[in-house]
C-alpha cells in the first residue's frame, strides 16, 4: 500500500471518478480512479492536488483518491 500525490486532470461527478497524473510520472496518465465520496465535488476541479493511495501499485483499478489539496 502507498500514498501517492497527483494532479487533477477531470472529474466525473456521475461515476465519481476522476482522471489524473500521478507527480514524478513524465507522461502517464490514470483514467476512472474511485474518488472517495466524503470529497465534495465543488473541491474537484481540475488542477487541484490529490492524495491517492494505492493499495496494490501495479493494478490503478485498485486506488483511490482520498485528499484534495491546494
Amino acid at each position: 500500500m502507498s500514498l501517492k500525490k497527483a494532479a487533477l486532470i477531470s472529474f466525473d461527478p456521475v461515476a465519481y471518478t476522476a482522471s489524473l497524473k500521478v507527480s514524478g510520472s513524465s507522461k502517464s496518465y490514470l483514467e476512472n480512479i474511485t474518488v472517495a465520496r466524503n470529497l465534495p465535488e465543488s473541491e474537484l476541479v481540475p488542477g487541484r492536488g490529490l492524495a491517492v493511495l494505492f493499495f496494490d501499485e501495479y493494478n490503478p483499478a485498485e486506488a483511490v483518491v482520498v485528499a484534495v489539496f491546494a
